[in-house]
């Protein structure tokens, strides 16, 4: 293992953003359960069952937005039109759940502000001064803004995120398309590259993209679901990879 905590063939690193550099899973779980709380009650009045953790877990979490309407309602046996991108968010449509979402995450992000994972964007720097390439792949159409307010966008040689992979028609996440993407770009094998995710589906997409090295970050307490679906390593904090080398 290198000084990171990584094999030695590794020449790259791909990093999510939400839950592995910045502080917004949580945000935008919140946003989630809000959308879909006010949709089901709407549906189903009093006798509805809410949004939980498990269900933003294993049905939304790391997913681009349409991904996770769809994969959600699917899991309650619920269908919707599939509407079009520019629906308004009050429309009760996949893209208009979507959009509604979106509206409330950009208004907690505004009114909180975002924070970044210090370790983590020290391990950024280290792995860079390491001589090791770095991109940001993340399903949100926001990650460039996000990356800006925190200061970060300078850290990575390449960036694909949700807008690049709607302009390009690659699927998102547990597909391994925008990490496979994301190493094409940099000009390296998977096999040379190492993914860090605190999402089962990132997990999924590491899996089965067949990347050098998969580090699943444990921010939940979901620390044997990540090794299940494919973390080579699991730790709560990056700062444990160089701990651990």
């Amino acid at each position: 293992m290198t000084q990171l905590g990584l094999p030695k063939e590794i020449q790259a690193c791909l990093f999510d953003l939400d839950g592995v550099i910045t502080k917004t899973a949580v945000v935008h779980a919140a946003a989630w359960k809000r959308t879909f709380d006010d949709f089901l009650r709407r549906r189903d009045g009093d006798g509805f069952r809410p949004f939980s953790d498990d269900d933003y877990d294993r049905y939304v979490d790391g997913m681009p937005r349409a991904d996770g309407v769809r994969s959600f309602l699917a899991s309650r046996g619920v269908e919707l039109p599939e509407g079009g991108p520019d629906d308004p968010p009050d429309e009760e449509t996949v893209h208009g759940l979507g959009n509604r979402k979106n509206e409330l995450l950009l208004d907690l992000i505004r009114t909180d502000g975002v924070e970044a994972y210090d370790t983590t964007l020290r391990y950024i720097q280290a792995a860079r001064a390491e001589g090791l390439l770095t991109a940001v792949v993340s399903s949100s159409a926001n990650c460039r803004d996000v990356l800006r307010s925190i200061g970060a966008e300078c850290l990575f040689d390449v960036r694909i995120d949700g807008v690049v992979a709607a302009e390009r028609q690659l699927p998102g996440k547990p597909r391994p398309d925008t990490f496979l993407a994301a190493a094409r770009d940099l000009g390296v094998e998977a096999s040379a590259a190492a993914v860090f995710e605190d999402a089962l589906a990132g997990m999924d997409a590491g899996r089965s993209g067949h990347f050098g090295y998969v580090v699943g970050v444990d921010r939940v307490g979901q620390a044997d679901a990540l090794r299940e679906h494919g973390a080579d390593v699991v730790v709560s904090d990056l700062a444990e990879l160089r701990e651990q080398r």
